[in-house]
């Protein structure tokens, strides 16, 4: 008997490792914003649209990948390569999503005592936007990675032939 049936394949992305992201870059963001702010230019605020279009784009590839997987009629089955990429980048999102997450969030931690200063306030609005943004890609990515997912009752199953 096979004691290790899933060895080699994809484990799903752990929250432990999300969150030790999410929690080092926050440290590392609070002390080097807080330590040498003035050193830096004013945040873009670019980030917060492409965050949120990926976040977008995501979660559709995520529906209608869900959709495929499960073989819903009016759906064309998808190729085993071409849900192991869209795994492979729900993955990578989602430690860059818990990466910005934690980067931002420091910042905004570190800009709160500064907040009487016009261009400290319109970081933290930045960076606080930016978080949001980042926040909404982490659950797209987690999404997309849960509808790669194929169903147990699927997994019994013989894949069909084709001739």
């Amino acid at each position: 008997m096979d004691k290790h049936p899933h060895q080699g394949s994809v484990q799903p992305t752990g929250w432990q490792l999300l969150l030790g992201i999410i929690l080092f870059s926050t440290m590392v963001a609070f002390v080097v914003v807080d330590q040498a702010y003035g050193a830096f230019p004013l945040l873009p605020w670019t980030a917060i649209p492409t965050l949120a279009l990926l976040a977008l784009g995501e979660g559709i590839a995520a529906v209608h990948t869900r959709r495929r997987i499960r073989r819903v009629p009016g759906t064309v089955s998808m190729e085993p390569l071409s849900a192991a990429r869209l795994v492979a980048l729900a993955k990578a999102s989602a430690l860059f999503a818990a990466l910005m997450i934690g980067a931002f969030g420091g910042t905004v931690l570190a800009l709160l005592s500064r907040l009487n200063a016009p261009a400290s306030r319109a970081d933290a609005f930045t960076a606080g936007g930016t978080l949001l943004a980042a926040a909404l890609l982490l659950a797209a990515a987690l999404f997309l990675e849960h509808a790669c997912r194929v169903p147990e009752e699927a997994e019994d199953e013989d894949p069909p032939r084709s001739e």
